[in-house]
């Protein structure tokens, strides 16, 4: 007596005319590609645009222009801490935790387009409890978005990146 023939199945293991399951959820839109910014032009650029002071940080954003290069979706960041906050291990760890408020709020708030540059304070940034610095980066989008903030700085006249005090 021979064995009963094992029903064809293709390589992902299903039986010949079986279909995939079908998923009844609507897709999910996909989540902006978050960049972090390395061209000082770039932030000089976000320097000159809208900004707001907060206790644990300032935020420069600015909405970029068409004819940019990096694509509409794309949220673009940036982390810079001076001298002021103290010595290369102060502002590590400043840049650290700015890092980390921006990667669990900018996907959930910010907005494909724009350019956002956070700036360490010195004390506040390395010292403040992060919920806080948490709650103060969601309120400063908000505001940010909601037209609340400085006014923008004029652009200085010939300045196209030249570091300063060379």
């Amino acid at each position: 007596m021979t064995p009963p023939e094992a029903p064809a199945t293709d390589r992902d293991g299903r039986s010949a005319g079986s279909a995939p399951a079908v998923s009844v959820c609507p897709p999910a839109s996909p989540a902006p590609r978050i960049v972090v910014l390395r061209v000082r032009a770039d932030f000089l650029r976000a320097a000159s645009a809208q900004r707001l002071a907060l206790p644990g940080f300032l935020l420069q954003a600015r909405l970029r222009g068409a004819a940019e290069a990096p694509p509409a979706d794309v949220i673009r960041v940036g982390f810079t801490c001076s001298k002021k906050i103290g010595n290369a291990v102060a502002r590590n760890r400043a840049k650290r935790r700015l890092r980390e408020v921006a990667r669990l709020g900018l996907p959930a708030l910010g907005l494909p387009g724009w350019d956002y540059v956070l700036v360490g304070r010195p004390e506040a940034t390395a010292s403040r409890p992060f919920s806080e610095l948490q709650s103060d980066f969601a309120k400063a989008i908000r505001d940010i978005h909601a037209g609340r903030s400085l006014k923008p700085r004029p652009p200085q006249p010939g300045q196209k990146g030249r570091r300063r005090g060379k």
